[in-house]
């Protein structure tokens, strides 16, 4: 689907940013599926990889001002507020979906409504506005539209750790503790998707996917906690 960057003056009223350079912002909302058959066109995974990292600074500084709190708990709040699901949901507040360039297939496929590409293209705005504008509009930004939730986080119990939580719940309920294996990669190096599966013994129970290891597991034991045998 073709854009023009006219298109995005809605998005940068929401976000509060008016972009300088608008073939970035254009590089940030683009999925890697729009640019098969159009060179040149530019996607937006190298800006997600960027995003990532300011974003997780931006967190880790943030929390380092809870001095009560010791290092474990911090880790699992950080952790509840870099989520995919977490982000997912600020993706879609602010309707990023509505502005993603997508190819027909990819977008047939409901792939403005993913969890995964929303969250990956919020990373990828934050990563856009920490080139056109610098470190602290960035900041500005995180504190905006995702550290302020951390309260609500914290208020619905979403900070702990979900494969903390199976394994207790295995451990309890069955004597069993949780392992897991990666059954699948696929993209580039610098690109990476897992596939890893839980088990409890020799017994599949779930599957999840993310672009690590660690948060493949962590959607893994997600999806075996919505089984009705922890209900």
């Amino acid at each position: 689907m073709e854009r023009s960057s006219f298109s995005f003056v809605a998005l940068e009223k929401t976000i509060g940013i008016r972009f300088r350079d608008k073939e970035l912002l254009m590089q940030a909302l683009t999925h890697r599926s729009a640019t098969r058959g159009h060179a040149g066109r530019s996607h937006n995974e190298r800006l997600e990889f960027l995003g990532d990292a300011v974003l997780e600074l931006v967190v880790t500084e943030y929390l380092f001002q809870f001095e009560e709190k010791d290092e474990g708990e911090l880790t699992n709040w950080r952790a509840a507020l870099v989520k995919g699901e977490h982000l997912a949901s600020i993706a879609r507040e602010i309707k990023l979906g509505e502005y993603l360039l997508l190819s027909r297939g990819e977008e047939a496929s409901g792939g403005r409504e993913k969890d995964s590409t929303l969250a990956n293209a919020l990373e990828a705005l934050i990563g856009a506005i920490y080139i056109d504008q610098g470190f602290d509009a960035s900041k500005a930004f995180c504190d905006g539209f995702i550290m302020i939730r951390l309260q609500h986080i914290l208020a619905q119990g979403k900070d702990r750790d979900e494969k903390s939580v199976f394994q207790e719940k295995a451990q309890e309920l069955l004597g069993v503790t949780p392992h897991y294996k990666v059954i699948e990669e696929s993209g580039p190096d610098h690109q990476k998707e897992f596939t890893c599966a839980a088990f409890l013994g020799e017994e599949k129970v779930a599957e999840g996917s993310g672009n690590s290891k660690q948060r493949a597991e962590q959607e893994a034991a997600r999806s075996a906690l919505k089984a009705k045998r922890w209900r």
